[in-house]
This record gives C-alpha cells, sequence and structure tokens, in this order.
C-alpha cells in the first residue's frame, strides 16, 4: 500500500478522535509494554546483530529506558491530560481560565540508527501518550532492529493508530512531502535541515535531535582516576556512536600526561589488551562510517588505539594527542571511538576553542570547584551538562532531552515527551453575571482611572 493511501488512513482514524481517551492510549502503552517485554531476547539479538552490542549494553541503554518510559507515562497519565486552571487576568473578571492539553493529530517518526530500538520507540511513547497517530520510519542502517521494531508495533497497535515504514532516503523524501501535523528527527545537523525546510512548507510544528562536538574539560583539580573512568565509559559505550559523547578533552597541561595514562589504563580495564575479543565492545554501524573515521586519523598523533579490521567493522578505543584544531578529527562531530585530547594552560584559552563549533548537544568538565562549574553554566550554551561525569543527563527523564541552535530544535523525555506532542489549547470561560464598563467605547478622555484599576500608578 503505498504511503499516501497509508496517510490518509491514518488521518481518518485520528478524526474519530478514539485516541482522545485517555483510557485507549493507556491501553495502547500496557500492550506496547507487554509485547516489548514478550519480544526481549529479539530485540537484543537485533541489537547484537547491527551494531554487536553485548546483551547487558543493549538492555542497559535501549530496553530497560523504553520500559522505564512506559512506566512512568502509565504512572501519570491521568494526570497530564487533566485540563488545567490557570489564573485570569483583570482585563477579563469575571472569568474562569483553562488550558486543555489536545493531540497534534498525525505525526512522523523519523529515527536513527546508533540506538536504533530505544531512540524510534520513546518518541512513540511520547506521542501516544499524547494521543497522536504515529508514522514512523526507522533507520535502514540498522535493519535487523527496523524489522523487529515493525513487528512490535504492527502486534501492539493498528496500522491506522502507528504504521512502521520501511526505506532508506527516497522513503524519507516521499513522506516528508506530505502534511504532518508534527514531525519529529533524530539525526545529523545537515539532515536536519533538510527535515526543517520540509517542515517549513506547511508551517508544520518539529522537534530535531541532532549533535556537535560536545567538549569535556578536566581542570588541574579533577580527580583523575576517577575522571578517566567516567569519560572512558561516556565515550566508548556503543563504540563512541552516542550523539552525546564526549567529542574531545580539553586538559589542563599539568595533567594531560597523567591523564592520558589514566584513560588508556580505564581502556584496558573495560575492554582488556584487545578489544577486538572484547564482548564488552561493539562495532562500527557500516564500512561507509568506518572509512569515515579513518580518514580522521591521517596525520594524528595517535597515543593509544588505532587498529582497524574493515572486515569485522572494527575501529580500536583511540586517543589521538595535541590534534591541530584544523585536522580532519577537529573540524566536526566524530560519532566513533575516537578522542582527541588538548591540553590548556589557563581559562582564558578555553573560550577561543569551544567558540569555534557550534552550541553543543552535551557539556563536561572535571572539577572540584564550584566556582568554576558555575561559570561553565554561565559562560557556555548547551543542550545539557554534567559536572564530573558524562553523558548521564540522559539518564533522568525529570529533565528534558534536546539540543540548541545546530545541536537541535526541541526536547523530549517524560512529561517532557507529552507536552512536545501536545497542544496546550488556551480557553476562557467568560462570566455572565459582571460586564465591566471600562474596555468599551466611547472611551473617555482621561485613563487615570483605567491605569489605578491595571495596577500603574
Amino acid at each position: 500500500m503505498e504511503v499516501t493511501t497509508l496517510y490518509q488512513k491514518q488521518k481518518t482514524f485520528f478524526n474519530t478522535q478514539a485516541t482522545f481517551d485517555v483510557s485507549f492510549r493507556r491501553a495502547a502503552l500496557k500492550k506496547l509494554l507487554a509485547v516489548i517485554e514478550k519480544k526481549e531476547d529479539a530485540i537484543l539479538k537485533a541489537l547484537f546483530q547491527d551494531l554487536k552490542k553485548s546483551e547487558y549494553e543493549s538492555f542497559l541503554t535501549e530496553v530497560f529506558i523504553v520500559k522505564n518510559e512506559i512506566k512512568k507515562v502509565l504512572n501519570k497519565l491521568h494526570t497530564w491530560t487533566k485540563t488545567q486552571r490557570v489564573s485570569g487576568s483583570i482585563l477579563n473578571y469575571p472569568s474562569q481560565d483553562y488550558l486543555i492539553p489536545e493531540p497534534y493529530g498525525c505525526t512522523l517518526h523519523i529515527s536513527p540508527w546508533n540506538y536504533p530500538f530505544q531512540l524510534a520507540v520513546t518518541t512513540v511513547i511520547g506521542a501516544v501518550a499524547a494521543g497522536n497517530t504515529v508514522v514512523l520510519k526507522p533507520s535502514e542502517y540498522a535493519p535487523h532492529t527496523a524489522l523487529i521494531v515493525e513487528e512490535i508495533m504492527t502486534e501492539a497497535f493498528s496500522q491506522e493508530h502507528v504504521l512502521v515504514v520501511q526505506g532508506g532516503a527516497e522513503t524519507s523524501t516521499e513522506l516528508l512531502k506530505l502534511r504532518w501535523d508534527y514531525i519529529i528527527f533524530t539525526g545529523s545537523t545537515p539532515v536536519g535541515k533538510i527535515i526543517a525546510k520540509a517542515a517549513a512548507e506547511h508551517l508544520t510544528p518539529y522537534t530535531l535531535e541532532l549533535g556537535g562536538k560536545s567538549p569535556c574539560i578536566v581542570d588541574e583539580t579533577a580527580p583523575i582516576k576517577l575522571s578517566a573512568k567516567r569519560i572512558v565509559w561516556g565515550k566508548y559505550v556503543n563504540c563512541g556512536q552516542t550523539c552525546i559523547a564526549p567529542d574531545y578533552i580539553l586538559v589542563h597541561h599539568s595533567k594531560a600526561e597523567a591523564l592520558t595514562e589514566a584513560l588508556i589504563h580505564e581502556i584496558k580495564q573495560a575492554f582488556g589488551d584487545d578489544p577486538q575479543e572484547s564482548f564488552s565492545y561493539g562495532r562500527i554501524i557500516n564500512k561507509k562510517h568506518l572509512l569515515h573515521l579513518t580518514n580522521m586519523l591521517k596525520d594524528a598523533t595517535i597515543a593509544h588505539g588505532g587498529t582497524v579490521n574493515e572486515k569485522d567493522l572494527y575501529l580500536e578505543p583511540t586517543l589521538i594527542s595535541q590534534p591541530d584544531l584544523d585536522s580532519e578529527v577537529m573540524k566536526k562531530e566524530i560519532f566513533g571511538p575516537l578522542l582527541p585530547i588538548i591540553s590548556y594552560t589557563n581559562e582564558e584559552e578555553l573560550k577561543p576553542i569551544i567558540n569555534r563549533y557550534e552550541k553543543p548537544l552535551g557539556f563536561y568538565v572535571f572539577t572540584k570547584r564550584n566556582a568554576f562549574i558555575k561559570k561553565i553554566q554561565r559562560d557556555y550554551s548547551f543542550g545539557g551538562g554534567v559536572s564530573n561525569d558524562s553523558i548521564i543527563q540522559f539518564t533522568n527523564d525529570n529533565l528534558p532531552f534536546g539540543g540548541i541552535g545546530h545541536s537541535g530544535v526541541g526536547a523530549y523525555h517524560g512529561k517532557f515527551s507529552f507536552d512536545t506532542f501536545t497542544h496546550y489549547k488556551p480557553f476562557i470561560k467568560k462570566a455572565r453575571w459582571l460586564d465591566l464598563p471600562t474596555r468599551y467605547a466611547p472611551y473617555p478622555k482621561t485613563f487615570k482611572v483605567l491605569k489605578k484599576l491595571l495596577g500603574m500608578m
């Protein structure tokens, strides 16, 4: 069945207002959770086939997050969907003023390959919770996970409610020609710009989850062993293919050598002397991306790692020492297991380096100085930040996850997902028992009384 026909079927279904019923939404999400639990082993197998992720990592970073999101939504949905009473304005006195949450309608979701289960399903959860219909196009670069996602959605929902459409860029292009009520995309900034242009044709609201070069500062007071351990985890989980992974380190020159040695130690602790044999270390998604990453190694000074096996899509956890800021590895987001280390002498050197790039999705600082943490919070704009750890901002669904500028538009997770896919419709219920004359013509020649009434005097 062609895309336009499927789209029209969802439009027709949404117009029945079946999805407006909160009990309908809850039942749909309960069914989704049950299907995910039933197919958990198949999900983990698919993630291994696509990215060679260990079952432990796949459960922690993909399945658990999805299941936890559904459970939170089920627990809170009755509260979130209630009409909210808000304070009225003296200009409208007497009145009762409300915000009425309503779904946007038919939503389009285009998800990425790096966390192909979690990043596909979490957006669907938010859209369904808010009462929308969904067309989801998972990434063709993670085909095994895309198929299991389709199986799950087909079993959990009717096609009129949630539908998975498989395909590549040409499928996305066809989908983007249609007039959606909301679009959410997770992926690269260049493609995000294409999505935004397509949405603008129909004045369609959208959320874009993109990326950027997320800096990681390690100052002279930071505990080196603990910092290295937490950086290595945040950088090399999912083989570095994480949009909020530390992209490069800025370390105080007095700690550069010690940090490099500690990072090497922690890499070996995590993945052994030969990470290619480690069950805990994944693979690059495909040969094209692997070649893109290995091109960044040309003329680089490698402090550790650098081994490549094209047939196995393997790229060793790699540390790059003091790269030129104009080198390939420093031009744009790495999105892989390469970690440049740049030393600095004083804090004044940090801003010119960080500000060479667009506002990042993540920002990390390792320090014992609270004043320095506050300075980072004040001086830099970023999607989300952490002091003395990395990428954990993603794990708290009480915080919005999203970027700013080139790293993204909008945010989601938990209540923020519900809000993203909800239009809060204002409504005023005006009383009939009193009709103040102050707003009606003919107007008096002086308005001192009006100013006094409005608190302007």
